[in-house]
């Protein structure tokens, strides 16, 4: 019997039977045989065993195999596949979805969608296998040919075509014809820049409300992984800067008690960014709050001190001087 390989899958034609689809079907789940014996109340030497005799009947190589199988005779399937020609949206700008259409799509468990992120994150660029390995899984990168086998899975969940495609470098994604909420971003950036450039703050206020709309929460939301906790800092650093510029053209337009409301979101989710707070300390004394600006100084003087031992920097001295001093 010809083994089961990643790239092209030979079906096995022996029948499971109703355990060995059982572990068959955690094994294309993803889950590590304590977990398989957890899930299904046994021991983890049992599974061991289970795992041993399954590949071994089949004629499968490796664990690698059993998900292919499992996942080429329908005892593991995505949820929901994407229809052919159907629009699809992926979004990272907060935990990682996808949506076909209106309906959102199954990805699979988080490093599968960490993967996916990876390849995203740099469309029509090939990435190495290695280079996957490490960014999704560091310094302990898993035993097998885990990459083939999650890019195999993520296939299956995408819509059909070359979404990833694989050469002899890597695998790639294309983006083309794909809507990223990344990208999105980005496009709305530069809309904003070239109405601030022609001199229409509103217009450049209303993009950049519609650039940060994008963000539902922190990005990259629970992926594991160096690229995803690099990419989420870069994220996250990068809505920062975006609501300081809107709220510093908000306060240029007179629009204090705007400047204030999303200031006051955000402010509490990074209290040690004395920047952001300094901003909201403007705000709040010119939409005639200087109680409440001292009140941020005040707050964020103390997180300063008991979370990184450190004093406030001249920035916020200097909010705080203005707002005693009425200018």
């Amino acid at each position: 019997m010809v083994a089961t390989t990643i790239d092209d899958p030979v079906r096995a034609c022996a029948p499971v039977t109703g355990r060995e689809r059982d572990v068959l079907s955690a094994l294309g789940r993803g889950l590590t045989n304590s977990e398989i014996a957890a899930a299904l109340a046994t021991s983890e030497t049992a599974v061991d065993g289970d795992v041993g005799q399954l590949l071994t009947r089949l004629g499968l190589r490796d664990r690698a195999a059993a998900i292919v199988y499992a996942f080429d005779h329908g005892i593991v399937t995505p949820r929901q596949v994407p229809a052919p020609g159907s629009p699809l949206r992926i979004s990272v700008l907060g935990p990682v979805r996808v949506f076909s259409g209106a309906e959102p799509v199954a990805v699979g468990p988080v490093r599968q969608q960490a993967l996916l992120a990876a390849l995203v994150l740099r469309p029509d660029v090939t990435v190495g296998r290695r280079e996957l390995l490490d960014r999704v899984w560091g310094l302990e990168p898993p035993v097998g040919n885990v990459v083939p086998v999650y890019v195999y899975r993520l296939r299956k969940c995408l819509p059909p075509g070359d979404l990833i495609t694989r050469d002899g470098a890597g695998y790639r994604f294309a983006g083309r014809g794909v809507r990223v909420d990344s990208v999105r971003l980005e496009e709305l950036v530069a809309e904003a820049g070239a109405a601030r450039h022609s001199g229409d703050l509103p217009a450049a206020v209303a993009a950049y409300g519609r650039a940060l709309e994008l963000f539902r929460g922190e990005p990259l939301a629970g992926l594991p992984g160096p690229f995803a906790e690099l990419e989420r800092l870069r994220l996250t650093e990068r809505r920062i800067v975006l609501s300081q510029q809107k709220a510093e053209w908000q306060l240029r337009l007179g629009r204090h008690a705007d400047a204030v409301g999303e200031l006051w979101t955000l402010a509490p989710e990074h209290p040690h960014s004395e920047p952001l707070a300094a901003l909201l300390m403007r705000a709040l004394h010119r939409a005639g709050r200087p109680a409440d600006a001292l009140a941020v100084f005040t707050r964020t003087r103390r997180r300063l001190a008991d979370d990184l031992g450190v004093a406030p920097g001249e920035l916020l001295r200097g909010a705080r001087r203005a707002v005693l001093q009425g200018v």
